[in-house]
């Protein structure tokens, strides 16, 4: 048994039910709702396994919209995406920030979202977990302009 080599500790991924995933990557959500605030910086964003599926969210007018003619894909890396700030939704004092944001949750806000032509398979975790080399290489190889993003993939 060999062990896991994982990508640089300055990138992790996010796993993210489906269809969330699918309004980040093909729509204008640049909101996640979580528990708590998350630390900027570079995602890989995962969508989470079929068993994991919102089907409450499925009938929400503005994700249908969102996803009409697009495949969900499940436990795979679709994107990657840049966190540039949280906040909690008691700080929207004009509102939600918003047609994503969910009341009593922190607002994780995304950024600079890029799509990867072929879903890369691979497991999730809750929270931010580490991305292994392979899963890493294959994202890369896909989007080589995020090399000029990410310095510290060529160092």
């Amino acid at each position: 048994m060999t062990a896991t080599l994982y990508a640089p500790d300055w990138i992790r991924g996010i796993t993210i039910k489906q269809p969330w995933t699918a309004c980040i990557v093909h729509g204008d959500k640049r909101i996640e709702n979580r528990p708590k605030a998350w630390a900027p910086g570079w995602r890989l964003l995962h969508a989470g396994a079929k068993s994991g599926l919102d089907r409450h969210a499925l009938r929400d007018p503005l994700v249908a919209r969102t996803i009409r003619g697009h495949q969900l894909h499940f436990s795979a890396v679709l994107a990657v995406a840049r966190i540039t700030g949280s906040h909690h939704s008691t700080t929207d004092t004009d509102g939600p920030c918003s047609p994503w944001a969910q009341p009593g949750a922190f607002h994780v806000q995304l950024d600079d979202v890029h799509e990867l032509p072929l879903p890369v398979p691979c497991r999730g975790a809750l929270g931010p977990w580490r991305v292994p080399l392979d899963v890493f290489e294959q994202v890369l190889t896909q989007l080589p302009h995020l090399s000029e993003l990410f310095p510290e993939a060529t160092s």
